[in-house]
């Protein structure tokens, strides 16, 4: 045994026959959390993302019901006025949050919300610090 090995046996002591077998049941029990990543270019083929570009507060009931059917929406607030655009995100919050789903502003006015069943990965910078 050379110094590499006593070294390694040193740092972490497990044997080679010690391994951890989990049984189906063990497997299927494990939360989404502990299970690995899977590649986001499968994607179920059934996946939608939909686009909104509301012009009056009554159409986020509408980008709610496809939230609620497991699409995602991109929503464009650039055609409200400043209150009902801050009206709009109030209540699409509260309906990702009853979803538990999420939402991420993806440029100015522009809103990402998504349901539980579809994954984002990475952020977008905005560029300025303070938003």
């Amino acid at each position: 045994m050379g110094f590499k090995d006593k070294l390694k046996n040193f740092v972490s002591p497990i044997e080679e026959s010690e391994e951890i077998e989990f049984d189906a049941d063990e497997v299927e029990a494990l939360s989404d959390y502990e299970k690995p990543v899977k590649n986001s270019a499968k994607l179920p083929t059934d996946t939608k993302m939909i686009l909104f570009e509301p012009r009056t507060f009554e159409e986020a009931e509408d980008i709610a019901r496809y939230l609620k059917d497991k699409r995602a929406a991109v929503v464009n607030l650039h055609r409200l006025q400043r209150d009902y655009a801050q009206r709009t995100i109030d209540f699409l919050t509260g309906v990702v949050f009853a979803l538990d789903g999420s939402i991420q502003k993806i440029g100015h006015n522009v809103i990402l919300c998504t349901p539980r069943t579809i994954g984002v990965q990475g952020e977008i910078s905005l560029g300025n610090e303070d938003e």
